[in-house]
């Protein structure tokens, strides 16, 4: 065992000390040690309840034979770094969040590791980690949050709700104190927030890509089955320690494949695209943003969840789960002989599923649409891919053409939008908030969010270097790659020009020559950070593009 390192031989008299210290005995030094990698905090509500599902998860451990030692990591709420220069700092917190997990566990040599995320980046980040150490490793996240309710409506409520109402408030169409009703009932409790986001894509795609038990990514967080699973995560990870079954088994091109398929089945988070090409290439797997749109080509979009409809992550979990899409997806769609930490193959978790409710999980026959509810857009205007959530699009607006409005910032186009001097038919260019530009490569839910609230989304389109939350609805196109910071084409923009956006063709472009594009870039000075200190700056100066995943130069 890896822990033998700090616990055998007389020479680790010192060492074993400090663990009595600990509370460990002398039977606990023959056990294997492992990790518990928990991200809880006071600041997310999708991680306020992880001190419980850490005790369920060590008493899985005990009971399995192994000997648990909890730490943490640090975790950003992107709702709450909405709209600030907090947003700046939430994707590259998922780097921190790789390194110090690889800190602590080269430091205390864990024979094997659980993790605990929930939300956002600490999920990638996580899985970014246990790919770079390859020792052990299983996910329990923390669960969805259940939707809130109004009154007597039949209608759910959750945080983009809350967007969408200030948008709603500018437009004149409520008042600040039904606004206020919304803010009190969206988000009723723990987990994450509980439509098809960010947080509930990455949980799912972490499901399905055989790192986390069958329910990782849908039972509801405030359910005991939730502590059900935590327990049974601990007591697996000890026989996949004594397997010595690693992270490189699981994660490979074709559990990979199995993800977005998955999330093109399920019209995931525009950010899962980044987080799971960050995390092939921690793997050392090549995957380019053209194998995910051979992907989102021939595999059919299956369940629409908010923001895409009125449903939850609570429906789709009743409905029977991931494991119910990927029985719909099927063997020719799906690697079935992809292995999991469950013990099972993906081809064996699928048959045993049962899809119980037609109505939130299509059949392939009743598909919303044949290709994927993410689709991976190119053209003069993004050479290196772009994304869009075309789950979300309303169907006049999945072919678009109109003159562009350019923002060099968030702030910009969002006062703009406040301000209502935004017409119909335009293209808001948002740019200089790619990775490097930004930096850190912000969400634009606000903006997005603003444009739904006033009813906008169906008649203007949104494009950027920048990325959306996963509740962004409407024609947003992010992630367009080079981004302006590296001389990207969307640099190169003035207002007016005519930019075409056909998502059902994947084509996102400029009307302008290629001469013309070169002129125009050679024309615009050099560019000047916005940040010159501190971690944003270091940020800057080691990231790569969207295209890439955004990770670090090696």
């Amino acid at each position: 065992m890896k822990s033998d390192l700090i616990k055998k031989g007389i020479e680790r008299a010192p060492h074993r000390t400090l663990l009595r210290a600990l509370g460990c005995t002398s039977d606990d030094f023959d056990k294997p040690f492992i990790g518990i990698v928990n991200s809880f905090n006071e600041v997310i509500p999708g991680h306020m309840h992880l001190k419980q599902i850490a005790e369920a998860v060590k008493a899985g451990v005990y009971s399995g034979g192994g000997t648990p030692f909890e730490f943490n990591t640090i975790g950003v709420c992107d709702g709450i770094a909405m709209g600030h220069i907090g947003m700046r700092y939430s994707l590259p917190s998922r780097e921190l969040i790789a390194d110090s997990v690889e800190i602590m566990v080269q430091a205390n040599a864990f024979d094997a590791l659980v993790f605990i995320p929930n939300c956002d980046k600490i999920i990638p980040g996580m899985l970014m980690a246990a790919a770079r150490l390859n020792i052990p490793s299983i996910f329990i996240s923390g669960g969805p949050m259940m939707a809130g309710r109004k009154g007597g409506q039949a209608q759910a409520l959750d945080l983009n709700s809350a967007f969408m109402a200030v948008g709603k408030v500018i437009a004149g169409e409520m008042t600040e104190a039904e606004l206020e009703e919304i803010e009190t009932l969206s988000c009723p409790g723990c987990g994450s927030c509980s439509g098809m986001f960010t947080a509930n894509t990455m949980n799912c795609l972490t499901e399905a890509m055989g790192m986390g038990l069958p329910g990782n990514g849908t039972i509801p967080a405030v359910e005991s089955r939730r502590i059900h699973l935590a327990k049974e995560a601990g007591r697996r990870i000890v026989q996949l320690q004594a397997e010595n079954v690693c992270p490189k088994d699981i994660i490979t091109r074709q559990s990979i494949e199995n993800a977005f398929a998955l999330d093109m089945a399920l019209g995931g988070s525009t950010n899962s695209v980044l987080h799971v090409m960050a995390l092939a290439s921690e793997a050392g797997v090549d995957f380019s943003l053209d194998a995910i749109d051979k992907i989102s080509k021939r595999t059919p979009h299956l369940a629409k969840i908010s923001p895409s409809s009125d449903q939850h992550i609570q429906d789709l979990d009743l409905a029977g789960g991931v494991s119910a899409v990927m029985q719909e997806l099927g063997e020719d769609l799906l690697n079935t002989n992809a292995i999991t930490v469950s013990g099972k193959t993906v081809g064996q978790i699928a048959k045993d599923a049962v899809n119980r409710d037609e109505n939130v999980i299509h059949s392939r026959d009743n598909a919303y649409s044949k290709s994927g509810g993410l689709t991976i857009l190119f053209g003069n205007l993004a050479p290196e891919g772009a994304v869009v959530k075309s789950a979300a699009v309303a169907p006049e607006m999945m072919v678009h053409s109109g003159p562009a409005r350019v923002f060099n910032s968030e702030s910009e186009a969002t006062a703009a939008i406040q301000a209502r001097s935004i017409k119909s038919g335009e293209v808001i260019v948002i740019r200089y908030e790619g990775p490097r530009g930004g930096p850190g490569m912000p969400e634009m839910l606000t903006p997005t969010s603003m444009l739904s609230g006033m009813g906008m989304d169906k008649q203007v389109a949104l494009i950027t270097d920048g990325r959306f939350s996963g509740a962004t609805r409407g024609s947003a196109i992010g992630h367009i790659s080079p981004e302006a910071a590296s001389g990207g084409p969307i640099a190169a923009i003035n207002e007016g020009d005519i930019i075409s956006i056909d998502i059902p063709n994947h084509k996102l472009s400029v009307d302008l020559s290629d001469d013309e594009i070169e002129k125009r870039l050679a024309a615009l000075p050099t560019f000047e950070p916005k940040i010159k200190s501190g971690y944003l700056k270091r940020y800057a100066e080691m990231v790569t593009s969207a295209s890439t995943g955004a990770v670090f130069t090696k």
